[in-house]
């Protein structure tokens, strides 16, 4: 299974995917790559801005992608 693929079945099982994520359960560390090679493949994705405060308690913000639809099967 190529990371893309790890990427969209990651996805179908959770519901969405954050970077963190990415990198902790796939060892994928350019999520935003993986998803840029899904969107020239037809998908579509909706993106999230989150906030959360790190371990320091400072605030970070990412992007949570989740599935929109297939645009070319």
């Amino acid at each position: 299974m190529n990371q893309k693929q790890k990427v969209l079945k990651y996805i179908n099982d959770y519901g969405s995917i954050t970077s963190w994520e990415a990198y902790s359960d796939l060892g994928i560390m350019q999520l935003g790559a993986r998803i840029d090679g899904l969107q020239k493949d037809g998908y579509s994705f909706k993106k999230e801005w989150e906030q959360r405060k790190n371990r320091y308690g400072e605030p970070v913000r990412f992007i949570k992608y989740s599935l929109s639809e297939v645009v070319n099967d």
